[in-house]
């Protein structure tokens, strides 16, 4: 028995072996440059939001819909939330917004509740502007075609 864990052991080991001298061969790319971690690097450049552009199609089942205006001066806080003046149920329609989704009415029991959530009440926890900013590393995820709008 004390052969078989041995033979185990030392295969085990070995393909961890080749499997970390695998990814240590390739060379690591941060997103703040060459600017060391005991220097501030300087931010980039803030993106222009869309100001009222169309709604983007969602690229995935859940994705949280985009904002479709610019959020610039908006303010959430425990008091206020800037976007309930024209997402909520009571004036949507005086705005010509989307209402937010009953989803955002559950507690985390899956109660219905008669106010918006506290986990769903910071809009921008799930929800960004959209942007023409490009994307900070490669990307090759592909939207499924059955959420896509046809053309």
């Amino acid at each position: 028995m004390k052969k078989i864990v041995t033979l185990l052991l030392v295969v085990v080991t070995g393909g961890l072996l080749t499997t970390v001298s695998a990814v240590e061969s390739v060379p690591l790319k941060s997103l703040r440059g060459d600017v060391p971690l005991t220097e501030e690097p300087k931010p980039p450049e803030m993106q222009n939001d869309q100001k009222d552009h169309p709604v983007e199609a969602r690229s995935y089942v859940q994705q949280p819909p985009l904002i479709p205006h610019t959020i610039r001066d908006y303010r959430i806080t425990a008091e206020h939330n800037k976007c309930m003046e024209c997402h909520s149920w009571a004036r949507y329609r005086e705005f010509g917004a989307t209402k937010i989704s009953m989803t955002h009415f559950k507690d985390r029991t899956g109660t219905d509740t008669a106010t918006v959530s506290p986990l769903r009440y910071f809009c921008t926890q799930c929800h960004a502007p959209q942007t023409d900013a490009q994307p900070l590393v490669e990307n090759t995820f592909k939207p499924i075609k059955s959420i896509q709008p046809a053309k």
